[in-house]
């Protein structure tokens, strides 16, 4: 009876020391459940943000020249070579122009025996012509005056009886025939004033005129011979040596100008209904990065891309840029006055799936999901386009994996407990352990 008393004893008190080590892991356990989670918060803030889209892009020059060969001819020499910078103007080749030497000084001496004879035309020869046919004139007009007094003499002396029939008939034949001659000097003298002066000069102008012409294709050809540059820049490529043939059409060398350069890229059509010409921009390349300005926003969209094609063009002092290399393009398409903003590091991916949210903490220290919807991003300012109202608290550290509902205490930035991530947990092992002692 003894022993079997004693067992139960035994018993019994084994399953009051369990008891009791059950409720002190109990309430272990609600301590660590009630531990607040230390967290930094930042005031949501109304401010301006730009929108910058970033975006790939090639760069090209300003201005490009392929300079080509109007006419076929030998290449006497070439003056430049890659590399060189060549002003407006200036020549770069020039081609063998013996003949068309020769043509010009014969197209000259046809032109001077042009202005010759138009000279005479219109100085002597017409004015000659029209003086004799006035003299042509004059003395038909005396001799009709003369035989029409000579046959009026006749008549009244036939009527007297004094002269026969028969003269007073050779009288009148030569009147006639004295008016005929009158008539015909006075039409080759009108024709002279009106016809023959016009058509002549005319015609010796319009010699000259050809000889002009003739000259100055000849001086046209000549000139082909003398390969200028159009523009100013840099020879970027020569194709042509002395002694080869330049066909007509052939390139002889590219002449870009690379002072300014133009960034293209293409730029999905939801981003770019917001860029503007004018608008700010950066071109950065390996070279470095320089500053500029939206130029062209094209006015139709690419149907195979379903992109619109943007230039920016920017000074590049030294030349440091180089066209043809790819280069990254940040365009400032507008500032948003007045914006929602928080800092980046608040932004978290929503558990449910898909969307952003941030965590707010609440007067009573309490952590809450909240589902926003994001705008713009530049650097570590985000804009909060829904969700989120001006002043509220959001989570910048702590808030990964906190849950909803969650107890956090807020600790100012530099605080001796954020130096570290795992100071946070250290203390709250610390607590326990404190408040484990205070309840023994």
């Amino acid at each position: 009876m003894h022993r079997g008393a004693f067992e139960r004893t035994a018993v019994l008190a084994l399953a009051a020391l369990a008891l009791l080590a059950c409720g002190k892991r109990d309430k272990a356990g609600e301590g660590e459940s009630e531990a607040a989670a230390p967290v930094q918060v930042e005031a949501a803030r109304r401010g301006p943000i730009d929108h910058i889209i970033n975006v790939d892009a090639v760069l090209y020059p300003v201005n490009q020249s392929n300079v080509m060969a109007k006419i076929s001819a030998p290449v006497e020499r070439v003056m430049v070579n890659r590399g060189d910078h060549v002003r407006p103007g200036q020549v770069i080749a020039q081609l063998e122009n013996r003949d068309l030497v020769a043509a010009v000084g014969e197209s000259r001496g046809q032109l001077e025996q042009a202005q010759a004879a138009y000279q005479t035309t219109t100085g002597a020869t017409v004015l000659e012509e029209a003086a004799k046919a006035k003299v042509d004139v004059d003395s038909a007009a005396q001799a009709l005056e003369a035989s029409r007094r000579l046959y009026e003499n006749r008549v009244a002396l036939q009527k007297e009886g004094a002269l026969a029939l028969k003269l007073v008939d050779d009288a009148k034949v030569a009147m006639v025939q004295a008016q005929s001659t009158y008539e015909t000097a006075q039409r080759h003298l009108e024709a002279l004033n009106q016809v023959s002066q016009r058509e002549q000069i005319a015609g010796a102008k319009a010699q000259l005129e050809t000889a002009a012409a003739h000259l100055r294709s000849s001086e046209a050809q000549l000139s082909y011979t003398r390969i200028l540059s159009p523009i100013a820049g840099v020879v970027s490529e020569r194709s042509i040596y002395p002694g080869e043939i330049a066909g007509a059409g052939a390139p002889i060398a590219t002449i870009v100008d690379i002072s300014q350069v133009i960034a293209r890229a293409n730029i999905p059509v939801k981003e770019a209904a917001a860029i503007r010409v004018g608008r700010p921009a950066t071109i950065t390349a390996a070279e470095g990065t320089i500053g500029g300005k939206v130029t062209v926003v094209s006015p139709a969209v690419d149907p195979n891309t379903t992109t619109v094609q943007i230039w920016a063009q920017a000074v590049n002092t030294g030349e440091r840029l180089k066209p043809g290399g790819a280069v990254r393009l940040s365009i400032n398409a507008e500032t948003l006055q007045n914006a929602i903003l928080v800092p980046s590091s608040a932004i978290l991916s929503s558990p449910e799936g898909g969307g952003d949210m941030v965590m707010v903490v609440g007067p009573d220290s309490v952590a809450h999901q909240r589902k926003v919807v994001v705008g713009v991003r530049q650097a570590d300012n985000v804009q909060i386009a829904s969700g989120l109202n001006e002043g509220e608290q959001v989570i910048t550290q702590g808030g990964l994996g906190l849950d909803d509902n969650a107890k956090v205490v807020i600790r100012k930035p530099g605080a001796d407990g954020d130096e570290d991530e795992a100071a946070p947990a250290a203390e709250t092992g610390d607590d326990k352990a404190k408040d484990g002692k205070e309840k023994k």
